[in-house]
């Protein structure tokens, strides 16, 4: 078969119904093969880089922003220094909650439980009015308030920059919650999606075990998140294993970035250097590690 047709240079004309339909057999299928093939996307990902001609992209192409940040975690984990940090460009965030929704369904996460909330703030004055969309995952700040209020030493800051809990200490008195300025944890009330139907709690996604902080746990078990704290880890499972969080990787207008911030030459770390850089809440000393260019 002449593989030289399927080369398009230039964008097609679609100038038959025929064209048409196939052009958008073609597409639909390419979006569904992305549902119900998460797998092998993540085994796609979690390759080892190639260079352009050995990817086949061609010379000149514009790489996507994903591609750099993925093997730039993968390089991170050989550095014992690293710090794990995020930039959320707002000027690119269109408020889609696309990352809210992503996140919901990696972490399983059950009702009255969101790690990134995306907020909306009204700017400007009338008529010339727009709205700015931020989100709002947990900040990762290197000098956390919510750390020293656990009487359980429940949570706790790590090397790599990330705020950590252990279920097996908390038991969910919920005192770590009012000191977060940026309202980041959340009580685990052991609500369902099902609840008030006759399968409550027994939908097969509402079975699945939790991987939050690297370790396999049912929801309900010792050391699971129910009845307890809990909050975004930057999702820990995901990027000891050279993955970017799920948040970063399905934001449409790629206005998430994140990796180590100890390394000059990563993309977050140039980001972190821009002028337009912005911190929130930065009177309340609690150094986060969430930029936000404005």
């Amino acid at each position: 078969m002449d593989q030289s047709r399927y080369r398009v240079k230039e964008p097609p004309i679609l100038s038959s119904t025929e064209d048409r339909r196939a052009f958008l057999a073609k597409f639909a299928s390419t979006v569904f093969a992305g549902l119900v093939a998460p797998g092998a996307i993540a085994q796609a990902q979690a390759q080892p880089a190639q260079s352009p001609a050995a990817s086949g992209v061609k010379e000149g192409v514009k790489e996507d922003v994903l591609l750099r940040m993925q093997r730039e975690v993968e390089k991170a984990l050989q550095n014992p220094k690293r710090k794990w940090s995020m930039v959320i460009d707002l000027r690119k965030c269109v408020g889609c909650h696309a990352c809210t929704v992503s996140c919901v369904a990696e972490n399983r996460l059950p009702p009255g439980v969101v790690y990134r909330p995306v907020s909306e703030r009204e700017i400007g004055v009338y008529p010339n009015v727009t709205y700015r969309f931020v989100p709002q995952p947990c900040m990762q700040c290197d000098d956390p308030p919510c750390v020293p209020a656990c009487p359980y030493d429940a949570t706790w800051k790590r090397n790599d920059g990330i705020v950590e809990i252990d279920y097996l200490k908390c038991v969910g008195c919920d005192k770590c919650i009012p000191p977060c300025p940026y309202g980041a944890r959340t009580h685990d009330y052991g609500d369902f999606w099902t609840d008030k139907t006759p399968g409550k709690g027994e939908m097969p996604y509402e079975q699945l075990p939790v991987y939050e902080w690297g370790i396999k746990a049912e929801r309900e078990a010792d050391n699971g998140p129910m009845d307890k704290v809990r909050k975004c880890s930057f999702c820990l499972h995901r990027i000891s294993q050279g993955l970017l969080p799920q948040c970063v990787n399905t934001c449409i207008g790629r206005a998430t970035f994140f990796g180590d911030a100890t390394d000059p030459s990563s993309l977050v770390a140039e980001l972190i250097k821009q002028p337009n850089v912005m911190r929130l809440k930065e009177e309340k000393g609690t150094n986060p590690r969430v930029y936000y260019l404005v």
